[in-house]
């Protein structure tokens, strides 16, 4: 197939970019390669799929309308995933209006484009954050998600709604994907994970949230890979049973769907952070601190429709998932000092 991934130099994009031209699929690759973390980070996970005669590398931001209309129409994709986004929530505090342009506008350019020229499949990053304020364990799709506490956390609902306005008027087949704290090996710096390897190695303090209370259904990045591909394979059809007298919020009359994809073994902090010190070799320092606004204290994600409908269950236990991000990082920063 002939797939246009946008955030190809991102943690999840370029990964999911290398599996699909492992198994002899085309990749159109969109990034604008923006300076919100290391670019030599976003390079050097590019570099991996420069090479490939089967795929094509465009800096682009999906802001610019024209330019990804022209993309689209040169390259005429049948499918898309759309991975580009102004990620995290503590950052939507300080720069709500990055969220507005690139989640909104950008992600309104995506359906536009999908929408005429024939795209068989919007397959496009939401995020657990879209939970909010709901307390009630796991989180469901089905569960109504109105309460959202960050301005990312909104633009990654609103994508939902938008997704769903263009599969019913349009028809044209979407599926979200609600993603649970990924991590793992070429991750991002501004993570949990990056910040505290890197401080921990420097021997400086980490910063812990919420007194270490935080409860999180970490999700090791080729989880996430096998779940996308599983789920861009799976093009949605209308649900026949849906009924607008009890409106089920995670599919439709449409062919949308909403699911969650994570590891749905919810990990405490401190457990997470024992791991990372063992596998270190070394203790944290920590600096206990409150609950950060838009903040949310735990988040365990409900996988049954994702298990039902592509056979798939994310189960990389964190011991392992740590222990491969540890080893990446040490190697890939021993060659960078090398490098400089």
């Amino acid at each position: 197939m002939k797939i246009l991934i946008t955030g190809s130099a991102g943690f999840i994009g370029s990964a999911l970019s290398l599996r699909l031209l492992e198994r002899g699929d085309t990749v159109i690759g969109v990034d604008n390669l923006n300076d919100y973390y290391d670019v030599r980070l976003k390079e050097a996970r590019l570099a991996r799929t420069l090479d490939h005669p089967n795929y094509t590398d465009v800096r682009l931001d999906i802001e610019d309308g024209a330019g990804l209309t022209e993309v689209f129409r040169t390259h005429r994709p049948e499918r898309v995933v759309n991975l580009a986004a102004q990620a995290g929530v503590r950052y939507s505090l300080e720069n709500p209006m990055a969220y507005v342009s690139t989640n909104l506008v950008g992600f309104a350019n995506i359906l536009e484009c999908c929408r005429h020229h024939g795209v068989e499949h919007l397959v496009y990053a939401s995020s657990s954050s879209v939970y909010g304020a709901n307390t009630e364990m796991p989180f469901s799709v089905h569960d109504n998600v109105d309460h959202p506490l960050s301005l990312y956390a909104a633009s990654k609902k609103a994508n939902e709604l938008m997704a769903h306005t263009y599969s019913h008027l349009y028809r044209l087949p979407t599926t979200g994907l609600r993603f649970f704290t990924v991590y793992g090996p070429w991750g991002r710096p501004d993570m949990a994970l990056f910040k505290f390897t890197r401080a921990i190695l420097a021997g400086e303090p980490i910063q812990v949230f919420n007194y270490g209370q935080h409860r999180r259904d970490f999700t090791y990045v080729d989880d996430i890979v096998e779940g996308v591909i599983r789920v861009l394979d799976r093009v949605p059809a209308g649900n026949p049973d849906w009924s607008g007298a009890k409106p089920d919020p995670a599919s439709s009359r449409a062919p949308y769907r909403v699911y969650n994809i994570g590891n749905n073994q919810p990990v405490e902090l401190m457990e997470y952070i024992a791991v990372l010190e063992q596998c270190l070799g070394r203790k944290a320092e920590m600096e206990l601190l409150p609950l950060q606004p838009g903040d949310v204290p735990d988040t365990f994600a409900d996988v049954t429709d994702l298990v039902r409908d592509t056979g798939y269950k994310p189960d990389t236990p964190v011991a392992v998932g740590v222990a491969r991000f540890v080893a990446w990082y040490q190697d890939f920063y021993t060659q960078e000092a090398r490098a400089h």
